[in-house]
């Protein structure tokens, strides 16, 4: 059935796209332009947002309508972003629409990142549809790329994953105030791996193909600002943001805090159909706005050191809104975090989950930086220079054999497995 959504999304983006090219410059083009975002709109809104309306509607309403249980289809929430990018970039004339419907299917529905992102734009790829760049170095960088990302996920994502569950439970009567920042800070590291694995892989997927695509992370948690993370996290959904919605609206230089608001909003919703979401992207937005205020001018002049702690603090904060889905538990867990509700500082649970993962919790800290990258580029540097190319080949192979073995056997051994961005 989805696979059916998927073509009948490609074929009416097809379709629309040649209808406006032909009419470019006419009234008949903005019609079909905005009848084609608004079917798209009104599927994923459908599949995504259908239950959460009802269930709002009949909250403030007194309604008994029964909230449909629809099953969200693989990948929804990117290849509709993806649509949008394709039939905007068509109206605004900054690409032509292609007379082939394979090179629309196999845009929409290029596997390597249909799942999870990064969200690419046609004019990303389109010359490599044609033309795709396959080499053996390309190849074997790619493969490189994709193991790094499998290993990211299975590694180190799953097993930070669950150490979160224990310390992030239900029952935050039980939580220290110390458990909670550590179950947080482990869950930021947790969905970082997560998610910029999955972009890894996608990404090494693509030029084991032949294709280019974006990169999606810049080292998110080096931020020294709520605006920087956001300029380094999930870098293809703030571009799409950006250039789709934040300018159009007349991005600031007029009415910014209206476009700012209704950009945090959508972010917030696009992650989930729960109002935790919106306060998220909502939070996210207030803290991006402050911080173009006088009061972020005086936080840049702070020591580089307290401006990461000032960052790492926010976004920390904004992550509990993310992982709680239940309003009342991350109000709960939020009093606890701030020191509010009466709590004990360290318990003997977080002790021990501690100690049993404080080498996963340091490692994955270092990982979370360039340090490792610039350490292996020296490596390769200096025996490049020194005529043993070979020695980095082997180097490479053995690490890719490595990363899959350890990830192979942790997944057999396991059955916690999830993708955090799948769901969105």
């Amino acid at each position: 059935m989805w696979v059916v959504l998927l073509l009948l999304a490609s074929l009416l983006g097809y379709v629309f796209a040649l209808a406006i090219d032909r009419y470019k410059g006419r009234t008949t083009a903005k019609l079909l332009y905005t009848l084609a975002i608004v079917i798209n709109l009104g599927l994923l809104g459908f599949f995504k947002y259908a239950g959460f309306l009802v269930e709002n509607m009949n909250r403030v309403l007194s309604f008994s309508i029964p909230v449909p249980d629809i099953d969200l289809p693989i990948g929804i929430s990117f290849f509709t972003f993806e649509l949008i990018c394709y039939l905007t970039d068509v109206y605004r004339g900054k690409i032509s629409a292609p007379k082939s419907p394979k090179k629309v299917l196999f845009y929409v529905s290029f596997f390597p990142h249909l799942v999870a992102g990064p969200i690419i734009r046609y004019s990303d790829i389109e010359q490599q549809i044609d033309r795709p760049h396959v080499t053996w170095s390309g190849f074997s960088e790619g493969l490189t790329r994709f193991m790094v990302g499998l290993a990211k996920k299975v590694v180190l994502a799953n097993l930070l994953g669950e150490a979160v569950t224990q310390l992030l439970n239900p029952d935050l009567e039980s939580a220290s105030v110390l458990g909670m920042w550590l179950g947080l800070s482990l869950f930021a590291l947790q969905i970082y791996f997560d998610f910029s694995g999955y972009s890894d892989m996608a990404i090494g997927l693509g030029k084991m193909l032949g294709f280019k695509l974006r990169e999606n992370f810049d080292y998110p948690y080096l931020s020294k600002t709520m605006g920087e993370f956001w300029r380094r996290w999930n870098m293809s959904l703030g571009g799409f943001f950006r250039d789709y919605v934040y300018i159009p609206l007349g991005g600031s230089r007029r009415y910014y805090v209206r476009n700012l608001l209704v950009v945090w909003f959508l972010t917030g919703i696009w992650h989930g159909a729960s109002w935790n979401f919106v306060i998220w992207g909502l939070y996210c937005g207030a803290l991006i706005y402050v911080e173009r205020t006088p009061i972020g001018r005086w936080l840049t002049r702070l020591p580089a050191a307290l401006q990461h702690v000032y960052a790492l603090i926010v976004i920390l904060l904004g992550w509990n809104w993310f992982y709680f889905t239940d309003l009342s538990q991350a109000l709960r867990a939020l009093s606890i975090l701030v020191g509010i509700r009466h709590q004990t500082w360290v318990n003997p649970e977080f002790i021990l989950i501690l100690q049993d993962h404080l080498l996963l919790y340091v490692s994955a800290i270092i990982l979370s930086t360039p340090l490792l990258k610039y350490l292996v580029q020296y490596v390769v540097r200096r025996l490049s220079d020194a005529g043993k190319s070979a020695l980095v080949m082997l180097g490479a192979q053995l690490t890719n054999g490595l990363l899959l073995a350890l990830s192979t056997i942790l997944l057999v051994g396991s059955s916690y497995n999830p993708f955090l961005y799948y769901r969105f």
